[in-house]
């Protein structure tokens, strides 16, 4: 089992919450100050920015090995779209690496949406 933080149409009540809905959600959450969100089209991408201080707003969802696998194939991962990696977010799983996506695409004509994604 994998602790995932999803922070757009993934989180409850977006387009893609389905591929989550046999999964255990645990809360919601926030990174650690260091991210931000872009919009790319109907859908963001989250990447690291040094300067950003508020972080990214979504949630922690406990997922098996089976969904883990159809979320990276729906993030593109082996495309090279979005990248897997384990990040530390902020209260209240301090002491919880999760693992999240993080967009690996051009940010040219995106606009910068900032620490959340509304639904």
């Amino acid at each position: 089992m994998t602790r995932v933080f999803v922070y757009g149409t993934l989180k409850r009540g977006g387009s893609n919450h389905a591929w989550l809905a046999s999964q255990q959600f645990l809360g919601a959450a926030r990174t650690a100050p260091g991210f931000t969100l872009y919009l790319l089209g109907d859908y963001p991408g989250m990447v690291r920015v040094a300067n950003d201080q508020a972080g990214v707003t979504g949630e922690v969802w406990l997922v098996d090995d089976a969904c883990l696998q159809q979320l990276d194939e729906l993030e593109g991962v082996a495309e090279g779209l979005y990248e897997r990696v384990p990040i530390k977010p902020a209260s209240p799983f301090d002491d919880q690496p999760v693992e999240t996506y993080l967009y690996l695409g051009s940010l040219a004509g995106h606009a910068a949406l900032g620490a959340e994604f509304r639904i």
